[in-house]
């Protein structure tokens, strides 16, 4: 009798266990976050979207328009642009704010930005003079407290990605020290937007560099062995370093220069070389120029010369077997050789 009692209080229980169950679908046994679905882009009443030009490209030195329309005037409403820094940087730095009759400058990029104001409706950004650090993201924003729009516009400096490595070595910079290095030879740390394209366009290197956002990488157009093994083409990445005691080289970037390259031919040292630009009222030219003449003079000369960094190179835009057998055209090094025992000519830059 008591196993009788036991079997149907069992019973009971099991009833009750499933009716619970019945209530709460199984599903619903395991936690799943409500997932929202992704809001619709909102459409835009007053500025013009898309905008007449999502990408803006220009050189540095030069003077472009970022475009930016407003096809509906509220009563009362201002206009804001804002830089927005490379990706994962978080930085906004604002460059104007205007209203209907004035408009105040901000930061850096301020002074050389006003507003095109072709029109009645055109709240248009000029910007003049160009930058290396001009690449970017650029926010316009109608505000009037009510509804506010903005539109974003891409402005890319045309230019070019070299390889730059310290005169003591492979992987002697630390961030700080790429970043210093890049300056020092009319550049700037490229961004990754830039090493890819330059990826895209050609740029083979086999040494890990830092870029701009404080991350390491390296462009592989032709996979071998020793870059990578047998993984495909594309850019090799480390991901983020620490800025301060890792070391790798550096991918630099610049642009187009308001000079000149030229080259003196001779059996010079590092001093004689210095001296020789100085007759001809220039100086000795840095890496970033030489690339720069290279890119945009399509400057090309068979025969190494000194530059200010204490290397030696020469660029190829023709390439041919005499002038150092590589297939592809681009800026050929020698090094950092000894600057008295070794005898080169010398580019100058003007």
């Amino acid at each position: 009798m008591q196993e009788l009692r036991e079997m149907k209080s069992f019973k009971g229980n099991l009833v009750v266990i499933l009716l619970i169950l019945s209530y709460f679908p199984w599903s619903s046994a395991l936690y799943r976050p409500h997932r929202a679905e992704p809001a619709k882009p909102k459409k835009l009443q007053y500025l013009l979207e898309p905008p007449v030009q999502v990408e803006v490209a220009g050189r540095r030195g030069d003077n472009v328009t970022l475009p930016c329309i407003v096809r509906t005037k509220p009563d009362h409403y201002k206009i804001k642009w804002t830089k927005l820094e490379p990706e994962n940087m978080g930085q906004q730095n604002v460059i104007m704010l205007s209203n209907a009759n004035a408009f105040k400058p901000y930061g850096h990029v301020g002074p050389r930005a006003s507003l095109q104001r072709a029109h009645i409706m055109d709240a248009s950004l000029l910007l003049s003079h160009l930058e290396l650090g001009d690449d970017g993201r650029y926010r316009c924003e109608l505000i009037n407290g009510i509804e506010d729009e903005n539109i974003v516009i891409t402005l890319r400096i045309e230019g070019v990605v070299f390889p730059y490595q310290s005169k003591h070595g492979r992987y002697k910079f630390n961030f700080h020290e790429a970043k210093q290095a890049c300056a020092e030879q009319d550049g700037m740390l490229a961004t990754y937007k830039q090493l890819y394209r330059a990826w895209t366009e050609g740029l083979d290197w086999c040494n890990a560099g830092w870029i701009y956002d404080g991350t390491v990488h390296y462009p592989i157009v032709h996979p071998r062995p020793v870059c990578g093994g047998k993984l495909p083409a594309g850019i090799r990445s480390y991901g983020p370093k620490d800025k301060s005691h890792d070391q790798f080289d550096a991918f630099c970037f610049t642009s187009q220069i308001s000079g000149s390259v030229f080259y003196i031919s001779g059996s010079f040292s590092y001093d004689q070389a210095v001296d020789a630009c100085k007759r001809r009222g220039s100086e000795l030219a840095l890496v970033g120029q030489l690339y720069a003449a290279w890119r945009f003079q399509k400057y090309d000369q068979c025969n190494g010369g000194w530059l200010k960094d204490g290397s030696v190179r020469f660029p190829i835009v023709n390439p041919r077997k005499h002038c150092g057998g590589v297939p592809e055209a681009g800026v050929r090094s020698f090094g950092f050789p000894s600057k008295t025992t070794h005898l080169y000519g010398a580019y100058c830059y003007r």
